[in-house]
């Protein structure tokens, strides 16, 4: 006889270590990790360097940050809320690539590990 949830549905089987290690282990899951850092790595390394240009102007580019653009608005004041709108195009992009390319591989995954094998 076998177990199931109060709405007569099976619960997920548990994995074991060695399920864990075969599917990582697997082309799926090495897809998927490829993917992700395909993503990850660049955007990283754009932001960071967004971010380091930032600093270092503000360091030692007084007269350009200080730069009237219009009224008392000065570049500088322009470049560091275009840090904070690209925190947000960073991320709109990457829940917009996860739920694309990276949920339904993990989801695929995931069935395969809770779902039952002979």
């Amino acid at each position: 006889m076998t177990r199931t949830d109060l709405d007569g549905t099976k619960p997920p089987r548990t994995p074991s270590a060695e399920d864990f290690a075969a599917v990582q282990a697997s082309p799926q899951f090495q897809e998927l990790r490829n993917r992700l850092r395909r993503f990850v790595f660049p955007m990283t390394a754009l932001f960071l360097t967004w971010y380091l240009g930032y600093v270092l102007l503000g360091a030692y580019a007084h007269d350009f940050m200080a730069t009237e653009v219009v009224g008392n608005v000065n570049v500088g004041l322009l470049l560091g809320l275009g840090q904070f709108l690209s925190t947000f195009v960073i991320t709109a992009c990457y829940v917009r690539f996860a739920n694309k390319e990276l949920d339904p591989r993990a989801a695929a995954i995931r069935n395969y590990l809770e779902g039952e094998r002979a």
